[in-house]
């Protein structure tokens, strides 16, 4: 198996642990893994800003780029669901829907295509999980809570798997962060409330850290637990999942 490893350009910029422990992590797990080093922006930000029409060169270097990998991986929930539903080229339409359908998000993929069972991981900490709006609701890595159907998490069910962390309850387990991308700079004051809000339910609980599948929502959050004074830190999910067993 040969895998295209596809790192947001906010955390190879911002966040490139998580980058890092996503590459050892899929390699501990026996995965082939590529990282294109000419990859940059999947064009996201500008589609979200109503500027889909320049995404054309961005849609153009992600094809040359992942082309002929056997599946796409991605530590990022919203840009694996930017690409599955927006990349297209008129000039290599055929290769652009391969790969809408080779791009996994990470948790997805080690649960739904490696199959894991087990990890050795240790990570001895209280630990709250955020389920990010395009994790769960565009590529359904959890159950939405509205629903009446039996739960599940993804990012939950791998995280369980790890040595001495202690998960905490939440009271409202699907809240929005407040980013959105650039709405957090459009609609500033609520972006701002939103993650208050969801920060505050985590810190009641207890927890020592913030963890979740998308670097951009823990961003946002850490940005206000610091303005607060808060102890509690964000970890993307694959640094814990690929913390070491003798962690102390």
């Amino acid at each position: 198996m040969r895998v295209g490893l596809f790192i947001p350009c906010y955390v190879d910029q911002f966040y490139p642990n998580a980058a890092i422990a996503t590459l050892q992590l899929l390699e501990k797990l026996g995965v082939e893994v590529v990282y294109p080093m000419n990859q940059t922006c999947c064009g996201q930000p500008m589609a979200n800003s109503g500027f889909e029409h320049l995404t054309h060169g961005c849609n153009e270097l992600f094809i040359k780029n992942f082309d002929g990998f056997d599946y796409i991986v991605a530590p990022s929930g919203s840009c694996v669901l930017h690409i599955r539903e927006h990349l297209h080229d008129e000039k290599q339409e055929a290769n652009a829907e391969t790969i809408r359908h080779k791009v996994w998000e990470l948790t997805s993929f080690l649960t739904d295509v490696l199959k894991v069972e087990k990890l050795d991981a240790r990570f001895p900490h209280k630990v709250g999980v955020h389920q990010s709006c395009h994790g769960q609701r565009g590529l359904k890595l959890s159950q939405m809570s509205e629903l009446v159907a039996p739960g599940f998490s993804k990012p939950g069910a791998l995280l369980n798997m790890v040595k001495d962390i202690e998960l905490i309850q939440l009271n409202r387990v699907d809240e929005c962060c407040g980013f959105g991308g650039t709405f957090c700079v459009a609609e500033e004051a609520v972006s701002v409330k939103v993650g208050k809000d969801r920060v505050g339910d985590h810190i009641s609980h207890g927890a020592e850290y913030i963890t979740g599948v998308d670097m951009s929502c823990l961003m946002h959050m850490e940005g206000i637990l610091n303005r607060e004074g808060s102890k509690v830190k964000v970890l993307h999910i694959a640094e814990i999942l690929n913390s070491s067993p003798l962690t102390p």
